[in-house]
């Protein structure tokens, strides 16, 4: 196993997944014929064969043993980046992309109330000033997109629900195992248990070698890649630092679709990111402060 990152690094890591992660929205709208729940499984079957390959390449025989090692914390995690591989998706086919996100900023939250829980991890006030500001960014970003709370769309937030529970799930366990066993495996058998789920309902497949040429640059650079780094900075990171950085995933894809597909983001967009920004940069100059007292 190897050692913890100095925390620079680490943070440096998990800004980089959450800009990876935030490139789904600009790929998907040069899509030609794929949709729902056919992107989920092919990209979900590229991210579980460049992780097993990562591996392969990297432990050589030794590869099917550091599988086994993952253990139950291993085998947990992995149906946790399966829910959040797969959920989110099947969100979309029931409510708005608005809808979906609004749900997903609580993730910050329950990461704290599980940190406290599972982990006896105490979190500092600035903490909580952070997620807070971030989330009303979030709010404001997207309220003026968000649809009636009908039976239907109350049902897909319900859904929606899924991926933050399981993110804040997977964070704790990312902390309490993957000090002592590597859990980078646990993002290939992630990515299985989604092919598994979403292989079904997206029969029969559509997608054409454009499309699917696509979906094989998503599950390699935008679920494959960053996933692997999560894992590693999380090693580093506290549980609730992690769920919060991820937030930047949010702010980031609006401006992407911007400059790579023309949407042209709304002042709110704007502003509520702005709002997330200041909260992410605030909480980390706190801790690099605190950090250089600790040094001194």
């Amino acid at each position: 196993m190897s050692n913890p990152l100095p925390h620079r690094r680490a943070l440096l890591l998990m800004i980089c997944a959450a800009t990876l992660w935030s490139i789904a929205g600009v790929f998907t709208r040069h899509l030609d014929e794929a949709r729902g729940f056919e992107i989920t499984f092919w990209r979900s079957l590229f991210t579980a064969l460049f992780v097993g390959i990562t591996l392969a390449f990297q432990q050589r025989s030794n590869v099917i043993a550091n599988v086994r090692k993952v253990g139950r914390i291993g085998i947990l995690s992995a149906f946790m980046w399966g829910g959040m591989f797969s959920a989110f998706m099947i969100a979309l086919t029931m409510t708005t992309v608005a809808n979906a996100l609004v749900m997903n900023s609580i993730a910050p939250f329950l990461t704290v109330i599980f940190a406290k829980v599972f982990l006896g991890q105490r979190t500092p006030l600035r903490t909580w000033l952070a997620i807070s500001l971030a989330s009303v960014g979030i709010v404001w970003m997207f309220a003026g997109s968000m649809a009636e709370f009908g039976t239907v769309h109350l049902a897909g937030m319900a859904v929606a629900l899924i991926v933050p529970i399981a993110a804040a799930a997977n964070f704790i366990l990312l902390k309490k195992g993957g000090q002592s066993v590597d859990l980078i495996p646990t993002v290939m058998l992630g990515a299985l248990v989604s092919v598994c789920l979403t292989l079904p309902l997206a029969l029969p497949l559509q997608a054409s070698l454009h499309d699917v040429a696509i979906m094989a640059l998503l599950g390699v650079f935008q679920l494959g890649v960053p996933c692997m780094l999560m894992v590693r900075a999380a090693q580093t990171l506290s549980a609730p630092e992690i769920s919060l950085l991820a937030m930047l995933e949010i702010v980031l894809g609006p401006l992407w679709a911007w400059m790579g597909a023309g949407e042209v983001p709304s002042a709110a967009t704007l502003i509520g990111g702005a709002f997330v920004l200041l909260a992410l940069t605030l909480n980390e100059l706190a801790m690099l402060r605190q950090a250089r007292r600790v040094a001194r």
